[in-house]
């Protein structure tokens, strides 16, 4: 009764495998969301895994690859997220990962998961390995991993009878591991004795409403979208038969149905015409002409909807992509049925960012779905013709080429090393520092409704020696309005020196919302007493981090002791 998950890693590159279990380029972002996810698994009665810890950032030799990180870096981009999770939600355990950091892996990193995990954050929980990842079961056990996976081990279980018996091993360490394993035990033993039930319906539109509400409209020109009229609509692709709706490796689950989204379509609006245009074989780009000239022909003259994607072996648990392309025979079949029909809509489905610079103009709408679960195909179809308003927001930047980004200098390393050189300049803020032109930015979501802002509010308060980590020093508050009748949601971004904030919108017309800082909040320098720099603190306030809404305030610097 332990979910092994939530994964909260940093998606440092898009190339990362397994991004589509994780959250965020940004760790405050990363932490807010998997915090409210452990909060509502563990109110069930049912435990979760917090991982990888840490800086599992690539797939890439991941079993043996060693991450050269500075302190600073970790503490502002990679250990913020656990951090939260570990402080503000209680994970009943926390799964180290198979890499080593600046030397030392993870397993036995006495520095991560006693002084810093247990000691210096305070958790009470279980440490576990990821599995197969222990190297040195009694110096893994001294440095603070408790349960070794997958289950049994009898070598390594008598390699730690012999170290406490040779007095190698205070036996006090066992004592502490043996504890933490039963108090796992008792904290599971209800769900295991009583699992319950639970409505499958229910729970399937749950998971409609939650794949609606996740899709990100990246683009909608001359408002293409919402869908209005059923002759003029044809549906290509693939994906729209033969979705693709969860991850590969050991994230798989068994889903209790799945939706189609050209079946959700029909069901809406009868028989709509349908032509699959390319298969979803493999990666090796030759296209069916016969399917593709189908394709074609049916566009002509109509709007065409054209789901298209990464196919499943494109990324996976295991490997690295090598680029962020989608599949040639889909961009050129998007090419010809662009110079057919009066418009064009494409409907992407992929765990990690695809690129979209190649082929941006041929499309009037671009609906970014990622790997939306068993109720997919339902919930786009629900966007797409308007009875839910996108209110997605993209989590990652869009880069326009993969080379703007600074981590590519060093991904994935190579020789079982990769130096984080980049530092702290992941995501938007390394393209933002080096003033790289994006396809999409952090925060870019778009809406068949409007918003306006007004009334941004800066409260600064002093900090000293004697003010609380956790006490608050700077509250940001404003008013979002919904200037048009669709109802919607909207999260707004704050931009200041320090962390990115989030704040969040509802769909009444008007709504007044604030954010907080606290001392501990500030993005951590290499020890937590250090000093940010003195200067003039600035917030950016608008719907993305490249679009401000025109509030911003200028204040006198909080600075931090």
């Amino acid at each position: 009764s332990v979910l092994l998950g939530p994964g909260i890693n940093m998606k440092r590159s898009p190339l990362c495998g397994r991004n589509f279990e994780y959250f965020s380029e940004d760790p405050v972002l990363a932490g807010t969301l998997a915090t409210e996810l452990v909060r509502g698994i563990q109110s069930q009665g049912v435990g979760t895994s917090l991982k990888h810890f840490a800086a599992n950032n690539q797939e890439t030799d991941r079993l043996r690859v060693n991450a050269e990180i500075d302190e600073r870096t970790l503490r502002e981009i990679y250990l913020p997220a656990f951090e939260m999770v570990v402080k503000q939600a209680d994970p009943w355990t926390v799964m180290c990962s198979y890499n080593a950091i600046n030397g030392v892996y993870s397993s036995q990193n006495r520095w991560l998961l006693t002084e810093l995990l247990h000691e210096e954050w305070g958790y009470k929980g279980l440490v576990i390995s990821d599995w197969g990842a222990v190297v040195n079961r009694v110096e893994g056990l001294r440095a603070g991993l408790d349960l070794e996976m997958p289950g049994d081990a009898p070598r390594n279980d008598a390699r730690i009878v012999e170290a406490v018996r040779s007095g190698d091993l205070d036996e006090e360490i066992l004592d502490t591991a043996v504890a933490r394993i039963l108090s796992l035990i008792a904290r599971a033993s209800a769900a295991m004795a009583d699992p319950g039930s639970y409505d499958i319906e229910a729970h399937h539109q749950l998971a409609r409403r939650a794949a609606a509400a996740s899709v990100v409209l990246l683009k909608n020109d001359g408002d293409v979208l919402p869908l209005i009229d059923p002759d003029d609509v044809v549906v290509i692709g693939e994906f729209a038969r033969t979705p693709r709706y969860q991850g590969a490796g050991s994230s798989k689950v068994n889903p209790t149905r799945v939706d189609t989204a050209l079946d959700s379509l029909r069901q809406t609006w009868d028989d709509v015409p349908f032509a699959p245009g390319f298969t979803l074989t493999d990666l090796t780009d030759h296209p069916d002409p016969q399917l593709a000239d189908e394709a074609v022909s049916l566009s002509r003259g109509k709007t065409a909807v054209l789901f298209l994607g990464l196919p499943a072996v494109a990324e996976s648990e295991g490997y690295d992509r090598t680029n962020t392309d989608l599949p040639t025979d889909q961009i050129d079949l998007l090419a010809r049925v662009r110079k057919v029909a009066s418009h064009t809509i494409v409907v992407l489905s992929n765990g990690s960012s695809v690129g979209t610079a190649e082929w941006d103009d041929q499309a009037d709408a671009i609906v970014e779905c990622w790997l939306g679960g068993q109720a997919s195909g339902s919930g786009v179809i629900d966007v797409l013709t308007g009875k839910v308003n996108p209110s997605g927001h993209l989590a990652e930047t869009i880069t326009r080429k993969l080379s703007d980004i600074p981590a590519q200098l060093n991904f994935p390393g190579e020789f079982q090393h990769v130096t984080y050189g980049e530092g702290r300049y992941i995501g938007y803020r390394g393209l933002d520092a080096t003033e790289r032109e994006v396809a999409y930015p952090f925060g870019h979501g778009l809406s068949y409704t409007t918003f306006a802002y007004c009334d941004l509010d800066l409260l600064v308060r002093p900090v000293s020696d004697e003010t609380a980590q956790d006490e608050t020093v700077l509250t940001v508050s404003f008013t979002v309005s919904n200037t048009l009748v669709p109802p919607s949601h909207r999260f707004t971004w704050d931009f200041p020196t320090l962390p990115s904030t989030v704040a969040y919108a509802s769909s009444r017309p008007s709504s007044a919302w604030s954010w907080t800082l606290a001392r501990a909040d500030r993005s951590p320098l290499t020890s937590p007493v250090e000093t940010c720099p003195t200067g003039t603190f600035c917030c950016t306030h608008g719907p993305s981090n490249q679009v401000p809404s025109g509030l911003r305030w200028v204040s006198p610097v909080v600075t931090f002791h």
